[in-house]
């Protein structure tokens, strides 16, 4: 069941106001706003150059932003990325970028660099382990052996060791085959029960919308829609533009 949706005065986490970021004085984001709250999965669609990874590349503060951008009641846009992390806001990049020539366990070690609870971590491990049963058979394997999919668990697991209030995946399904992609939402949503906050950007519509509570539609560097994913589902803007329907 939707934490969030039996929980409408869940805390807000993420508000996000009139942002605005880009390359090299190329505008790419134009006034974009949002907001995410406390234990729920909003899924952030929209085609290939919309402008979703670099929305998370700005809250991440990876690239200069202008704007509002508020977590957890502190402001993002002065802060460092390690900064960023440090306070729970932890991003799984398009891709994976795993350390190939390192071990499945030492990998999701990387993802708590900067935790010293030492019996926690260990526990935590045994956690994403329960969670992926596949990386726990893969422990001592060298990350960049594994197929597509058993990297993205990795990637989501090593985020996850951050203890995060807030995941943010970027193109978790890409490449990878349905029943993997399957597997990968379930995770989500145990994830999301857990209180763990997600947001998905993805390219599949119709994946992102048919897992998550909430969603927003990117199109050219601003928001066009949103509201319940079940609802934008059954849009029919969403359906003509993105569902081929």
């Amino acid at each position: 069941m939707s934490m969030a949706s039996t929980q409408p005065d869940a805390e807000l986490l993420l508000s996000v106001s009139g942002l605005n970021a880009g390359y090299g004085g190329m505008p790419v984001l134009k006034g974009v706003s949002l907001e995410i709250r406390t234990a729920e999965i909003v899924a952030l669609v929209g085609s290939n150059g919309a402008g979703k990874t670099t929305l998370l590349r700005a809250l991440s503060r990876v690239i200069a932003c202008t704007g509002t951008a508020t977590f957890h009641g502190r402001d993002l846009v002065p802060m460092t990325p390690d900064e960023v992390f440090g306070i729970g806001l932890v991003q799984v990049p398009e891709g994976r970028q795993l350390f190939d020539r390192m071990t499945v366990e030492d990998n999701l070690l990387m993802g708590a660099y900067r935790r010293a609870d030492k019996p926690e971590v260990a526990r935590d491990l045994d956690r994403v382990y329960g969670l992926f049963p596949r990386l726990g058979e893969r422990r001592r394997q060298l990350a960049g052996s594994m197929s597509g999919g058993e990297q993205q668990m990795c990637a989501m697991a090593r985020g996850l060791m951050a203890r995060p209030r807030l995941l943010m995946i970027d193109e978790m399904s890409l490449g990878l085959a349905p029943v993997v992609v399957e597997q990968l939402m379930g995770a989500l949503t145990t994830i999301r029960d857990e209180g763990v906050t997600v947001l998905l950007v993805e390219q599949d519509v119709h994946l992102a919308l048919s897992g998550a509570d909430r969603g927003y539609v990117m199109e050219t560097g601003s928001i066009v829609l949103e509201g319940k994913a079940k609802a934008l589902i059954d849009e029919p803007a969403v359906r003509k533009a993105y569902l081929g329907l």
